[in-house]
């Protein structure tokens, strides 16, 4: 039976000492804002990477999406893949998965990474903005919110190419998978109490002109996470995997360098 799930999987020849890699992608993106590092990572070890329900060529289903609905497809592709220890990776709405995935099976997860993301519940005024947005893709599309919010995910001196990439993948989005999505992120529970019982190595990862989600929401998570690397990535915004993918590669690398072999 075919898995619900779009994705790719590369490196499966690779090392296979190495822990797997599971990468998450932010909203409204696709799988392939991780390309630069399935490029660098997938000849050590084999990476995993879905398109979310309603994003990519995964199938959409409007109405409203969970994270927890989000982590249990994570696991159920997973399963599908036979992976069943593995390195979870999340950027922005993808950290907020990520975080709910160490929520539900934490005993799967042998190291985290959480870029530019937050660990806290929405706010009364965030919930009704997210409603407020979810109606207006569903009315609009998606070209309008694109466009604003553009060079607030990368920032405006970011390469020309990059820049084109992500616009491409915000109005490819499906607009009733975006809206379901900010409609179930509007209701996340708050995830700064699990930060501090996370028993795994993690790295939080973030642009240093993130305005998203900036430097001190990193810095705070840093300090719940017992055992956490802090990385800023300086000339880059919330997208710093593809605004400066050596810099976050080599961040990305020193951290499963010393995941690989421990027992944990």
């Amino acid at each position: 039976m075919a898995p619900f799930l779009a994705y790719e999987d590369k490196g499966g020849d690779a090392d296979v000492a190495a822990l797997p890699l599971v990468l998450i992608h932010g909203h409204p993106f696709d799988h392939t804002m991780w390309n630069p590092q399935i490029a660098a990572f997938s000849s050590r070890r084999r990476v995993i990477a879905p398109d979310l329900r309603g994003y990519g060529a995964s199938p959409v289903v409007p109405g409203v999406t969970p994270l927890a609905t989000f982590a249990e497809d994570i696991a159920a592709l997973l399963d599908h893949l036979g992976v069943d220890r593995f390195i979870l990776a999340g950027l922005s709405m993808g950290g907020q998965i990520a975080m709910e995935c160490y929520r539900l099976f934490p005993e799967r997860i042998r190291g985290l990474v959480l870029a530019d993301t937050f660990p806290s519940a929405e706010t009364p005024e965030g919930r009704k903005a997210r409603a407020a947005m979810a109606d207006r893709l569903l009315c609009e599309g998606m070209a309008g919110y694109a466009d604003e919010v553009l060079y607030k995910m990368v920032a405006p001196y970011a390469d020309a190419e990059v820049a084109a990439h992500v616009h491409r993948m915000m109005t490819a989005a499906p607009p009733e998978g975006a809206a379901a999505a900010l409609r179930g992120r509007a209701e996340r529970p708050d995830y700064r109490d699990l930060l501090t019982r996370v028993t795994v190595p993690a790295l939080v990862v973030v642009g240093a002109d993130d305005a998203y989600t900036p430097v001190p929401d990193a810095e705070a998570m840093h300090a719940a996470l017992p055992h956490s690397t802090l990385s800023v990535i300086a000339a880059a915004a919330h997208l710093p995997n593809l605004e400066r993918p050596e810099e976050f590669n080599a961040a990305l690398a020193e951290f499963l360098d010393g995941l690989d072999g421990l027992d944990l």
